[in-house]
């Protein structure tokens, strides 16, 4: 194969379809009082997977709503506790009991991020396959966590300036420990780039009366992407995106407009433009051999770390 071949996914789905989805799973939600939410989020996932195709194949999700209900009840439970704490802090009317009641609720969320950011990969990369290989997280809990209390305290030392060298470092720390069967990963990105990037965006954004935000939102999705490699033993394929502030425009704008207009019923089709706009944007530059691929991956069921990143929106990348 040539060095320039150049592949991209490719997103099927159709607005008509997911408003089915959205309207049964928002109806049964409903009836349930909110304890069908993770088999609603399962099928959602299904099908935006099912919809995902890359080389003539499409994705599969081997999540089920029974294994995201044990994860949802596990993660309520531990709101509920943290809940207790601080409502308990503040029941006692003491100073000294309030304080603390807060302290810890706060570090607890505060801890919740990394803790549901593992979970939530483990779970999700293992319970999804593309050909029969499945996908792979093989961080440490331990580890991340230490990565992210570090520099969640430097962050607050500095005021908040180390926030982009943190946001770097864990996304350096989850795509280096990214599999796809025997395919691996890594992240090139450096802080001080991704620093410099959000405060020209800052500042040009208000400068301009926020016109440059476009711009801005179009080089966050291009260092986000350019910089996330793909390794087949000795062959490195590189990631690249085509997005342009233009494209970003008119996909917010339409977005904004059918949503609004249509009362929030057009969300389906604002949410497949916004796949469709993304997998077009995004190109794997280099040669690979995907009958080479082999599966390296163990199942994982737990998915109380998916519950968690959703419950406190945690993108996962």
């Amino acid at each position: 194969m040539e060095q320039h071949e150049t592949r991209q996914l490719t997103f099927h789905g159709e607005g008509a379809k997911l408003f089915g989805i959205y309207i049964v799973n928002i109806l049964l939600t409903l009836v349930t009082f909110g304890l069908y939410y993770p088999w609603a989020r399962a099928a959602l996932l299904k099908y935006m997977y099912e919809e995902s195709e890359f080389e003539g194949s499409r994705f599969t999700f081997h999540g089920t709503g029974k294994e995201m209900f044990k994860g949802f009840i596990k993660a309520i439970g531990i709101f509920l506790v943290l809940y207790g704490i601080l409502f308990g802090g503040m029941a006692t009317q003491n100073a000294t009991f309030m304080m603390l009641g807060l302290a810890i609720f706060y570090i607890g969320l505060l801890l919740l991020i990394p803790i549901a950011i593992h979970g939530a990969l483990r779970y999700r990369a293992s319970r999804s396959s593309w050909r029969g290989i499945h996908f792979g997280y093989r961080g440490d809990r331990k580890e991340l966590l230490n990565t992210f209390i570090i520099g969640a305290i430097i962050t607050l030392v500095t005021f908040g300036i180390y926030g982009a060298w943190l946001v770097i470092e864990l996304r350096k720390y989850i795509f280096k420990n990214l599999r796809f069967g025997n395919i691996t990963f890594s992240y090139e990105g450096e802080g001080g780039a991704f620093f410099w990037l959000n405060i020209k965006g800052y500042f040009l954004t208000l400068l301009t009366l926020g016109i440059y935000s476009f711009w801005w939102v179009k080089d966050l999705f291009a260092y986000y992407v350019n910089n996330i490699r793909m390794y087949q033993g000795e062959t490195r394929l590189a990631f690249r995106s085509t997005a342009t502030a233009g494209g970003y425009f008119k996909l917010l704008i339409v977005n904004v407009l059918i949503v609004v207009l249509s009362l929030g019923l057009a969300t389906p089709w604002a949410i497949v433009r916004t796949m469709q706009f993304v997998f077009s944007n995004i190109h794997i530059d280099g040669p690979l051999d995907v009958d080479a691929i082999v599966q390296t991956e163990a199942d994982y069921t737990d998915a109380t770390g998916e519950d968690l990143a959703d419950m406190i929106d945690i993108g996962i990348v």
